[in-house]
């Protein structure tokens, strides 16, 4: 990405070497052991996410940064300069539909942190909290994605911290109450469908970010919308459980599949209408 001369979002608070307390651990969902790649992108409010199925239990492992600090500095500048261009996309996307958007802030932490929604190891990976209207991210994670998921590049990392500003887009909009508050009322199966349409829809805004963030800074290079549709395709929900056990369960999904991530981040990308992005009104065999 060219990301040279652009300026750093002041919305970021950094808690890095600060504990979180007594940490919430990850355990199973519907009978799988859980790791962070399949449940990084666990909605508005992953712990809540997790609560549901039965997956928080109590821990005090942390997880610890292995970054050296040349390297945890080029990740910082660039997720100050990659939050400062959602910014700038989504309150001018917002001003043309007659809205007004709120920046969300991000926090920087590194092991575990404590949020409005919970407390949380670095094993969750980044999350929203709608609570707060915070971004949590613990920048070894890119790392993580390099050396550990075949998931590296500069916009594979960007499309990480604009899908959770998606989150916040949904929470703006009031998408993220309805859908939690659906999520509370249905059996597990159910409920898992509504939030495979929720992350589906962050992934399209993300790519809608993409289109305009490129649109006023010429930010894409070649190749860039390959690392983000690849990294795509490394969590859906189908590719994790094979990688897990050899096989997939359909009926525990609650991301989308990878050709489902890969297919609406592409369209968001394509396109750069924040309303094109309904994930909610079609069947959900044709998502």
């Amino acid at each position: 990405m060219r990301l040279n001369g652009r300026r750093s979002s002041s919305n970021v608070e950094d808690r890095r070497g600060i504990s979180g307390g007594k940490v919430a651990g990850i355990g199973g969902i519907g009978g799988l052991i859980v790791t962070a790649l399949i449940i990084w992108l666990a909605g508005g409010n992953p712990l809540e996410v997790l609560n549901q199925s039965g997956g928080l239990v109590s821990n005090t492992n942390q997880v610890q940064s292995t970054l050296s600090p040349e390297k945890e500095k080029e990740y910082e500048e660039f997720a100050k300069v990659i939050l400062a261009g959602t910014e700038d996309v989504w309150k001018e996307e917002f001003s043309k539909a007659g809205l007004t958007y709120r920046n969300p802030k991000m926090v920087l932490y590194t092991g575990s942190v404590r949020s409005a929604c919970g407390n949380a190891t670095s094993a969750v990976g980044p999350f929203y909290c709608s609570a707060d209207e915070t971004l949590y991210i613990d920048l070894s994670f890119f790392e993580e994605m390099e050396k550990n998921m075949g998931a590296g590049g500069d916009f594979a990392y960007a499309y990480v911290i604009a899908h959770e500003v998606g989150h916040h887009v949904q929470n703006l909009l009031g998408t993220l109450d309805e859908t939690h508050n659906a999520m509370r009322q249905l059996p597990e199966k159910e409920a898992n469908r509504i939030s495979v349409r929720t992350e589906l829809q962050a992934d399209y805004y993300a790519g809608v970010w993409a289109y305009h963030d490129n649109r006023k800074f010429n930010s894409l290079e070649p190749g860039d919308i390959e690392e983000g549709l690849n990294a795509a395709s490394k969590i859906g929900d189908d590719y994790l459980q094979k990688q897990a056990q050899g096989y997939a369960v359909p009926e525990t999904f609650n991301h989308g599949t990878s050709d489902q991530r890969v297919r609406w981040l592409k369209k968001g990308a394509s396109t750069g209408n924040l309303r094109g992005g309904d994930t909610f009104s079609p069947d959900y065999n044709n998502l």
